[in-house]
Protein backbone atom coordinates (compact mmCIF):
# COMPACT_ATOMS: atom_id res chain seq x y z
CA UNK A 1 0.00 0.00 0.00
CA UNK A 2 1.38 3.14 -0.96
CA UNK A 3 2.32 5.70 2.05
CA UNK A 4 3.16 9.21 2.19
CA UNK A 5 6.74 8.27 3.75
CA UNK A 6 8.10 6.04 5.99
CA UNK A 7 11.19 6.61 8.31
CA UNK A 8 13.33 3.74 9.72
CA UNK A 9 14.84 5.24 13.44
CA UNK A 10 16.45 4.27 16.55
CA UNK A 11 15.85 5.86 19.31
CA UNK A 12 17.69 6.11 23.23
CA UNK A 13 15.72 3.38 25.33
CA UNK A 14 15.81 2.38 29.07
CA UNK A 15 18.78 0.13 28.01
CA UNK A 16 19.88 1.07 24.70
CA UNK A 17 18.42 1.67 21.19
CA UNK A 18 14.82 0.92 20.38
CA UNK A 19 14.12 0.51 16.56
CA UNK A 20 10.92 2.48 15.83
CA UNK A 21 9.42 3.09 12.31
CA UNK A 22 7.48 6.18 11.49
CA UNK A 23 4.74 6.12 8.82
CA UNK A 24 3.18 9.40 7.35
CA UNK A 25 0.18 9.15 5.32
CA UNK A 26 -0.18 10.06 1.93
CA UNK A 27 -1.87 13.18 2.37
CA UNK A 28 -0.23 15.19 4.99
CA UNK A 29 -0.45 18.77 4.29
CA UNK A 30 2.74 19.44 5.17
CA UNK A 31 1.43 20.41 9.45
CA UNK A 32 2.14 18.90 11.99
CA UNK A 33 0.49 15.41 12.22
CA UNK A 34 -1.28 13.84 14.87
CA UNK A 35 0.09 10.95 16.55
CA UNK A 36 -0.49 6.95 16.72
CA UNK A 37 2.14 5.38 18.83
CA UNK A 38 1.33 1.61 17.81
CA UNK A 39 2.45 -1.71 19.98
CA UNK A 40 2.19 -4.99 18.31
CA UNK A 41 0.63 -8.36 19.23
CA UNK A 42 2.08 -11.41 19.41
CA UNK A 43 2.31 -12.74 22.75
CA UNK A 44 4.86 -10.24 23.77
CA UNK A 45 7.11 -12.42 22.44
CA UNK A 46 6.80 -13.05 18.37
CA UNK A 47 6.71 -10.31 15.39
CA UNK A 48 8.16 -6.98 15.17
CA UNK A 49 8.11 -3.76 12.72
CA UNK A 50 7.89 -5.85 9.64
CA UNK A 51 5.18 -8.47 10.53
CA UNK A 52 2.38 -5.44 11.10
CA UNK A 53 3.92 -3.06 8.23
CA UNK A 54 0.14 -3.08 6.48
CA UNK A 55 -1.92 -2.09 9.11
CA UNK A 56 0.29 0.35 10.13
CA UNK A 57 0.25 1.79 6.47
CA UNK A 58 -3.87 0.91 6.33
CA UNK A 59 -4.39 3.35 9.71
CA UNK A 60 -1.73 6.09 8.96
CA UNK A 61 -3.61 6.82 5.36
CA UNK A 62 -7.13 6.14 6.48
CA UNK A 63 -6.88 8.16 9.91
CA UNK A 64 -4.64 10.87 8.55
CA UNK A 65 -2.17 10.66 11.59
CA UNK A 66 1.69 9.70 11.78
CA UNK A 67 1.63 5.80 13.50
CA UNK A 68 4.95 5.03 14.86
CA UNK A 69 5.60 1.29 15.24
CA UNK A 70 7.82 -0.01 18.00
CA UNK A 71 10.38 -2.52 17.99
CA UNK A 72 9.80 -3.20 21.58
CA UNK A 73 12.03 -5.97 23.06
CA UNK A 74 10.30 -9.48 23.90
CA UNK A 75 10.04 -12.32 26.25
CA UNK A 76 11.19 -14.80 27.30
CA UNK A 77 14.38 -12.95 27.34
CA UNK A 78 13.05 -9.33 28.33
CA UNK A 79 9.93 -10.09 30.21
CA UNK A 80 7.51 -7.76 32.17
CA UNK A 81 7.94 -5.18 32.64
CA UNK A 82 10.85 -4.23 29.83
CA UNK A 83 8.77 -4.54 26.61
CA UNK A 84 5.91 -1.72 28.04
CA UNK A 85 8.89 0.07 29.29
CA UNK A 86 10.52 0.16 25.71
CA UNK A 87 7.12 1.59 24.23
CA UNK A 88 8.33 4.76 23.55
CA UNK A 89 5.06 6.58 24.38
CA UNK A 90 7.05 9.50 26.45
CA UNK A 91 9.47 9.71 23.51
CA UNK A 92 7.01 10.17 20.85
CA UNK A 93 5.56 13.36 23.06
CA UNK A 94 8.99 15.03 23.77
CA UNK A 95 10.29 14.48 19.84
CA UNK A 96 7.12 15.28 18.50
CA UNK A 97 8.32 18.59 16.74
CA UNK A 98 11.19 17.36 15.59
CA UNK A 99 9.20 14.60 12.97
CA UNK A 100 6.74 17.09 12.15
CA UNK A 101 4.12 15.41 14.79
CA UNK A 102 1.48 17.19 17.43
CA UNK A 103 2.36 16.31 21.11
CA UNK A 104 -1.13 17.71 21.91
CA UNK A 105 -2.98 14.99 19.37
CA UNK A 106 -1.81 11.77 20.93
CA UNK A 107 -3.20 7.78 20.79
CA UNK A 108 -1.84 4.57 21.75
CA UNK A 109 -3.26 1.62 19.75
CA UNK A 110 -1.91 -2.02 19.93
CA UNK A 111 -3.21 -5.75 18.99
CA UNK A 112 -3.66 -8.41 21.05
CA UNK A 113 -0.81 -8.66 23.57
CA UNK A 114 -0.10 -4.78 21.61
CA UNK A 115 -3.62 -4.05 22.89
CA UNK A 116 -2.41 -4.99 26.37
CA UNK A 117 0.75 -2.69 26.32
CA UNK A 118 -1.47 -0.03 24.81
CA UNK A 119 -4.32 -0.55 27.36
CA UNK A 120 -1.27 -0.13 29.89
CA UNK A 121 0.65 2.51 28.66
CA UNK A 122 -2.70 4.70 29.21
CA UNK A 123 -2.96 3.75 32.43
CA UNK A 124 0.52 4.87 33.11
CA UNK A 125 0.21 8.36 31.62
CA UNK A 126 -3.18 9.00 33.96
CA UNK A 127 -0.95 7.62 37.02
CA UNK A 128 2.37 9.41 36.29
CA UNK A 129 0.49 12.35 34.80
CA UNK A 130 1.49 12.31 31.05
CA UNK A 131 1.82 12.47 28.48
CA UNK A 132 -1.67 13.23 28.19
CA UNK A 133 -3.73 10.89 25.62
CA UNK A 134 -6.35 11.87 23.30
CA UNK A 135 -7.67 8.00 22.60
CA UNK A 136 -6.19 4.34 22.90
CA UNK A 137 -7.39 1.62 20.80
CA UNK A 138 -7.55 -1.73 21.69
CA UNK A 139 -7.63 -4.41 19.82
CA UNK A 140 -8.77 -7.98 20.94
CA UNK A 141 -6.52 -6.65 23.84
CA UNK A 142 -5.31 -9.77 26.65
CA UNK A 143 -7.01 -7.84 29.65
CA UNK A 144 -6.46 -10.36 32.26
CA UNK A 145 -3.91 -13.30 33.91
CA UNK A 146 -6.80 -15.59 34.75
CA UNK A 147 -8.24 -17.88 32.20
CA UNK A 148 -11.65 -18.14 33.93
CA UNK A 149 -14.05 -16.31 31.11
CA UNK A 150 -16.34 -18.16 29.15
CA UNK A 151 -14.58 -17.89 25.82
CA UNK A 152 -11.51 -18.95 27.46
CA UNK A 153 -13.25 -22.23 28.77
CA UNK A 154 -14.89 -22.91 25.59
CA UNK A 155 -12.53 -24.25 22.88
CA UNK A 156 -15.32 -23.53 20.30
CA UNK A 157 -14.70 -24.10 16.56
CA UNK A 158 -12.98 -21.28 14.34
CA UNK A 159 -10.57 -20.35 16.52
CA UNK A 160 -6.91 -19.40 15.38
CA UNK A 161 -5.87 -18.52 18.97
CA UNK A 162 -6.49 -21.29 21.98
CA UNK A 163 -7.06 -20.79 25.59
CA UNK A 164 -3.76 -22.90 26.08
CA UNK A 165 -1.73 -20.60 23.75
CA UNK A 166 -2.91 -17.58 25.50
CA UNK A 167 -1.93 -18.99 29.39
CA UNK A 168 1.67 -20.07 27.19
CA UNK A 169 2.39 -16.39 26.04
CA UNK A 170 1.57 -15.39 29.68
CA UNK A 171 4.37 -17.56 31.10
CA UNK A 172 6.64 -16.52 28.43
CA UNK A 173 6.04 -12.73 29.69
CA UNK A 174 5.70 -12.57 33.40
CA UNK A 175 9.05 -14.25 35.74
CA UNK A 176 7.13 -14.78 38.61
CA UNK A 177 3.01 -15.23 38.20
CA UNK A 178 2.35 -13.17 41.32
CA UNK A 179 3.05 -10.25 38.87
CA UNK A 180 -0.04 -10.71 37.16
CA UNK A 181 -2.02 -9.44 39.68
CA UNK A 182 -0.31 -6.03 38.48
CA UNK A 183 -2.67 -3.58 36.91
CA UNK A 184 0.61 -2.65 34.46
CA UNK A 185 0.00 -6.34 33.54
CA UNK A 186 -3.58 -6.64 33.68
CA UNK A 187 -4.62 -3.81 33.07
CA UNK A 188 -8.47 -5.13 34.70
CA UNK A 189 -7.02 -5.32 38.20
CA UNK A 190 -6.59 -1.75 38.22
CA UNK A 191 -8.65 -0.11 41.55
CA UNK A 192 -10.25 2.73 39.09
CA UNK A 193 -10.38 3.54 35.48
CA UNK A 194 -11.51 6.55 35.65
CA UNK A 195 -9.30 9.55 33.96
CA UNK A 196 -8.85 7.20 31.21
CA UNK A 197 -8.62 8.49 27.18
CA UNK A 198 -11.43 7.55 25.14
CA UNK A 199 -11.21 4.45 23.82
CA UNK A 200 -12.54 2.00 21.02
CA UNK A 201 -12.22 -1.64 22.20
CA UNK A 202 -12.44 -4.20 18.79
CA UNK A 203 -13.14 -8.03 19.80
CA UNK A 204 -13.53 -10.91 17.85
CA UNK A 205 -16.31 -13.44 18.46
CA UNK A 206 -13.57 -16.57 17.86
CA UNK A 207 -11.37 -15.64 20.61
CA UNK A 208 -10.53 -16.44 23.90
CA UNK A 209 -9.78 -13.21 25.11
CA UNK A 210 -13.34 -12.06 23.94
CA UNK A 211 -15.03 -11.72 27.35
CA UNK A 212 -12.20 -10.34 28.82
CA UNK A 213 -12.23 -7.34 26.30
CA UNK A 214 -15.86 -6.70 26.66
CA UNK A 215 -15.66 -6.80 30.81
CA UNK A 216 -12.28 -4.55 30.29
CA UNK A 217 -14.95 -1.99 27.66
CA UNK A 218 -18.07 -1.97 30.25
CA UNK A 219 -15.87 -1.32 33.51
CA UNK A 220 -14.51 1.73 31.19
CA UNK A 221 -17.92 2.66 30.80
CA UNK A 222 -19.38 2.12 33.69
CA UNK A 223 -16.11 4.16 35.07
CA UNK A 224 -17.28 7.44 32.86
CA UNK A 225 -14.52 6.70 30.26
CA UNK A 226 -16.36 7.22 26.83
CA UNK A 227 -16.37 3.89 24.97
CA UNK A 228 -17.20 1.86 21.59
CA UNK A 229 -16.50 -1.61 21.52
CA UNK A 230 -17.56 -3.46 18.85
CA UNK A 231 -17.76 -7.04 18.34
CA UNK A 232 -16.62 -8.72 15.13
CA UNK A 233 -18.92 -11.69 14.99
CA UNK A 234 -17.82 -14.74 12.72
CA UNK A 235 -14.24 -13.04 13.32
CA UNK A 236 -11.34 -14.98 14.82
CA UNK A 237 -8.23 -13.50 17.05
CA UNK A 238 -5.81 -11.50 14.78
CA UNK A 239 -8.47 -11.12 12.00
CA UNK A 240 -7.64 -7.00 11.51
CA UNK A 241 -4.11 -7.82 9.76
CA UNK A 242 -5.55 -9.94 6.91
CA UNK A 243 -6.50 -6.94 5.17
CA UNK A 244 -6.12 -7.88 1.56
CA UNK A 245 -8.78 -10.98 2.51
CA UNK A 246 -11.15 -10.37 5.09
CA UNK A 247 -13.95 -7.40 4.58
CA UNK A 248 -14.14 -7.33 8.20
CA UNK A 249 -10.28 -6.32 8.56
CA UNK A 250 -11.01 -3.41 6.21
CA UNK A 251 -13.88 -2.55 8.17
CA UNK A 252 -12.32 -2.83 11.13
CA UNK A 253 -9.54 -0.40 10.03
CA UNK A 254 -11.76 2.06 8.39
CA UNK A 255 -13.44 2.14 12.40
CA UNK A 256 -10.13 2.99 13.99
CA UNK A 257 -9.72 5.51 11.86
CA UNK A 258 -13.17 7.44 12.06
CA UNK A 259 -12.59 7.25 15.71
CA UNK A 260 -8.78 8.79 15.62
CA UNK A 261 -10.07 11.12 12.88
CA UNK A 262 -12.73 12.28 15.63
CA UNK A 263 -10.64 12.20 18.11
CA UNK A 264 -8.09 14.62 16.59
CA UNK A 265 -10.25 16.93 14.97
CA UNK A 266 -9.93 16.23 11.51
CA UNK A 267 -13.21 16.37 10.54
CA UNK A 268 -14.57 19.47 11.78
Amino acid sequence: MPIGSVEDREIDGPAGTIPIRIYRPVESGGESLPIAVFTHGAGWSVCDLDSHDGIYRAIANASGSMVIAVDYRLAPEHPFPIGLEDASLVWAAEYAAEISGDASRLAVIGDSAGGNLAAVLALLSRDRGGPSLAYQVLIYPVIDFRFDTASHLDPGDGKVLQSDEVRYFWYQYLRDHAEGESPYASPIRAEKLAGLPPALVILAEFDPLRDEGEVYACRLATEGVPTVVTRYDGMMHSFVTFLDALPDARRAVAQIAQELRSAFGLDR
